[in-house]
């Protein structure tokens, strides 16, 4: 409405409604009738045939009328909260300083980094009273309520991270900081738009919130912005972020391919992991030299070698494991002997007297060299499997409920349906994964020195399981767990994700050792420990996007102590309409005092004094 403008309350205005009885009494009251007093004509008589003037009379019989009508018209005014909008100075003596550290800050300008200037920006920026909120893959109060000097030393310990960054979580936290006329300054390139809301949030509280961009660079960028993986192959994503095309190169071990990419083009290559690991390489460098260098982490050898021994092979399993394309599988029946030379043997529907005690001690030398050995339940398992069988078999047992032991990799988002038939039997060693109701263990590992062992308590013939899509899962997992070899998906990861560990675990990373039970990966590089080789690479198609639009909004910071900032406020103007308000209060009293009518307000006071003198009087005793 337009009244907003002008007015706090416009519903004060319903005030004016108080005019309407004062018209309606003065239209209604009875005409004053005239006396002649004979005594005092002759005084007047000649000074009304002079002095006749019906204009002057009139304004002069309505003029008390006008000054209620103007008092009321005052009145409501009042309440109604007029006001002026105005610029004022607000002194600003706390700052947050919000300071982008992802890897789009690290992008090279002429002289530095994004991440330079915004450093130095941001101590020019600092008043009084300072908070810094970092704004990395999760924000981070690094400094509350410091001096200049805190703050800039804080300032000087602040790197950015190749990771992407949650902008939008650090305004957020740093309007949760922020106190009372405090002003939040955001220095950052700002790529993407996932913080405008956080920017509008935080200026509905009447912070004030002002942007500082850094964008130079980054005007023709080429980078890798996701990796996927099958079998033995690594696929890149690679994306010209230019306004011209180029003709890209990607080299990965001995191998090197050329891709020509439009303005904004994407494109795939496929490339065979290098055995051991290695990187990939993009060319042409630009200013953002971080999404052209991929790690890569790979197993030493490309092949794990598996044999299957039964001498009733299930079709299923045997499918199951043929079609893993780094498994070489042999399959074996006994009685035969065997030489320790395989990754993993597996003992399926083995019958007991075929069985050589040779066979079985292979297994237990395969698990020594660090390999390992799955048992598949049968109705009579051979006794010379021994500490190999994790359980203490008790017969047969047939369509139980199934329960989830502690969850694994091994089984984790596979439904296992409850098997026809099962091996009762109680857990002599390891840890259960999937278990029946009555606690019978069906799928069971335990770790032997450097080897591990896996127990599956379904019996084949009686297996549903085997019908579904992912059977296959299961054993491509179990075979990779029982070689020790870890799926080349999951030695390679993104900058910002996290490892989590059982125990306490040390990890040396490209520039530091890490120890604890959880890693956060925050630099590109390879990561081992744990028994593991972490390959960490930037792929990220937000922060490769460096050529970020500029923010129309950006402010100019000054290095004062405390700033003026200049802002248009509300001034109410009610003390003005009240003291007009008396000022016509006070004439119309004046007005009545001159035309004799102030009697009736003296006779008020008057009787209001009596009043009170009756109240307050005591009879004397």
């Amino acid at each position: 409405m337009v009244l907003d403008d002008f007015l706090l309350s416009p519903v004060g205005l319903g005030a004016l409604l108080a005019a309407v009885p004062i018209v309606y009494l003065y239209f209604i009251q009875p005409d004053p009738q005239e006396i002649e007093l004979p005594t005092v004509r002759f005084i007047f008589e000649e000074e009304e045939q002079d002095s006749s003037r019906p204009l002057f009379d009139t304004l002069r019989r309505n003029t008390l009328l006008l000054l209620q009508l103007l008092v009321i018209i005052i009145l409501a005014m009042a309440l109604a909260g007029p006001y002026i909008s105005v610029a004022e100075s607000q002194t600003i003596s706390e700052t947050v300083l919000v300071i982008d550290g992802s890897a789009s800050m690290l992008t090279e300008t002429s002289d530095s980094t994004r991440f330079e200037q915004a450093i130095s920006e941001a101590k020019q920026s600092s008043t009084g009273t300072n908070s810094i909120v970092y704004a990395g893959n999760r924000p981070e109060v690094v400094l509350q309520t410091g001096t200049p000097s805190e703050a800039a030393t804080a300032l000087d310990g602040l790197q950015a991270r190749p990771v992407p960054a949650n902008l939008q979580a650090a305004i957020t936290q740093a309007t949760a900081v922020a106190g009372e006329n405090a002003r939040i300054v955001v220095l950052s390139d700002f790529a993407g738009n996932r913080w405008v809301e956080a920017v509008r949030s935080a200026r509905a509280q009447g912070l004030q919130v002002s942007l500082e961009q850094f964008n130079d660079g980054g005007e023709a960028n080429i980078g890798f912005i996701s990796q996927s993986f099958s079998g033995q192959n690594i696929t890149y994503t690679i994306k010209n972020f230019g306004s011209s095309t180029v003709t890209s190169t990607v080299s990965v071990g001995n191998s090197t391919k050329r891709a020509r990419l439009s303005p904004d083009g994407i494109t795939d290559m496929t490339f065979r992991a290098p055995p051991g690991g290695g990187r990939a390489e993009l060319r042409p460098a630009d200013s953002f030299p971080e999404d052209n260098i991929a790690y890569v982490s790979a197993p030493t050898q490309d092949t794990v070698d598996v044999l299957l021994l039964s001498n009733d092979p299930n079709r299923y399993l045997q499918t199951a494991l043929s079609v893993i394309d780094v498994v070489s599988l042999s399959v074996r029946e006994p009685p035969t002997s065997i030489r320790p030379d395989y990754d993993v043997i597996l003992y399926s529907d083995v019958a007991p007297e075929r069985l050589l005690d040779g066979s079985v001690e292979t297994g237990r030398d395969v698990v020594s060299n660090g390999g390992g050995v799955g048992i598949v339940a049968q109705e009579s398992p051979p006794t010379s499997y021994q500490d190999l069988l994790l359980i203490n078999p008790e017969g047969t047992a047939a369509n139980p409920t199934v329960v989830r032991g502690r969850s694994s990799p091994l089984t984790e988002q596979i439904e296992f349906p409850p098997p026809e038939q099962y091996l009762k039997g109680s857990l002599t060693n390891g840890q259960t994964h999937i278990a029946t109701s009555s606690g019978s263990p069906l799928i069971a590992t335990a770790e032997r020195g450097q080897g591990r062992i896996l127990y599956y308590g379904s019996i084949a013939d009686s297996d549903p399981f085997r019908f579904n899509y992912q059977y296959p899962v299961f054993w491509k997992r179990a075979v990779f767990y029982l070689a020790g070899r870890a799926q080349t998906s999951s030695l390679n990861r993104e900058t910002g994700e996290r490892l989590q560990y059982e125990n306490t675990t040390t990890i040396e990373g490209p520039t530091t050792t890490i120890t604890g039970q959880t890693i956060s990966l925050q630099e590109t590089g390879i990561y081992r420990g744990g028994g593991k080789t972490y390959a960490v690479s930037l792929m990220s198609e937000s922060e490769s996007a460096v050529d970020t639009a500029s923010v129309s909004e950006t402010q100019a910071s000054e290095s004062l102590e405390t700033r003026q900032e200049e802002t248009v406020v509300s001034r109410p103007l009610t003390w003005v309409v009240a003291l007009f308000g008396g000022a016509i209060g006070l004439l119309e009293v004046g007005l009545l005092r001159r035309r004799g009518d102030l009697w009736w307000l003296c006779s008020l006071i008057h009787s209001l004094q009596l009043g009170c003198g009756f109240l307050t009087y005591r009879p004397q005793s």
